[in-house]
């Protein structure tokens, strides 16, 4: 097994993001937001955009999914689009990439096959992930060539919205052979240790542990009712 995914296996990975937004964008807070994680327990980091993974690169030696997130007018595929992000990723030495995997139409038009054939015939030792939204565009990621698959954007989709994270990341590690990791909506580690008894080979969690705004209003809304 590669080493980089040696060092994940049935580990926590944090995701150490804030956009422009939100009140913690911010390169330095983001390395210092890593560096907690890292204190914590965990044994990798989630990170977006070339910028706040270098910070990052400062504070912690753990392995980084790399992403940079950039809207290409109305698309919806916006989870690093095109060759453009993977290049600057791959230019800044991220241990995985991961990409928008699902089958939504991307901003190039690009074909998401033969994007994922041009990286690997170029970069053959780059690591890979898909952000998958179901077990079909998991299967289709597994044989293009991507190395790993997230359940990231499970909801996210207009054809998933309202599916349960774990029961998909159920019906994924039953189809799939490379590692799949359990991302999006894990926010209790009741969850994350749930997807890791589902066969989880990992297991990235995000918004419950670094957006202090979101966890804030899950208080709030409780308490109103």
């Amino acid at each position: 097994m590669n080493k980089i995914l040696e060092k994940i296996k049935g580990k926590l990975i944090v995701s150490c993001q804030a956009l422009e937004d939100e009140p913690l964008h911010s390169p330095y807070i983001m390395g210092r937001m890593a560096y907690a994680a890292f204190v914590g327990g965990a044994a990798g980091i989630r990170a977006n955009t070339v910028i706040d993974i270098q910070e990052i690169k400062k504070n912690v030696n753990l392995p980084i999914i790399g992403i940079i997130k950039k809207v290409y007018g109305d698309c919806n595929v916006y989870i690093t689009p095109t060759f453009k992000e993977i290049k600057e990723l791959i230019d800044e030495g991220v241990d995985i990439i991961a990409i928008d995997a699902t089958k939504r139409e991307r901003p190039d038009k690009k074909n998401l096959e033969d994007l994922i054939k041009e990286v690997k015939e170029k970069y053959p030792e780059q690591i890979l992930m898909a952000d998958i939204s179901s077990a079909e565009e998991a299967l289709f990621a597994e044989k293009i060539g991507f190395d790993i698959v997230g359940t990231t954007l499970v909801g996210y989709t207009d054809y998933t919205r309202g599916r349960d994270p774990l029961e998909e990341l159920r019906k994924v590690t039953d189809v799939l052979d490379i590692p799949v990791i359990a991302e999006g909506n894990i926010d209790s580690p009741q969850k994350a240790r749930t997807a890791l008894a589902l066969g989880a080979f990992a297991v990235v969690v995000g918004g419950a542990i670094t957006r202090p705004q979101q966890i804030t209003k899950k208080f709030v809304d409780e308490m109103k009712k």
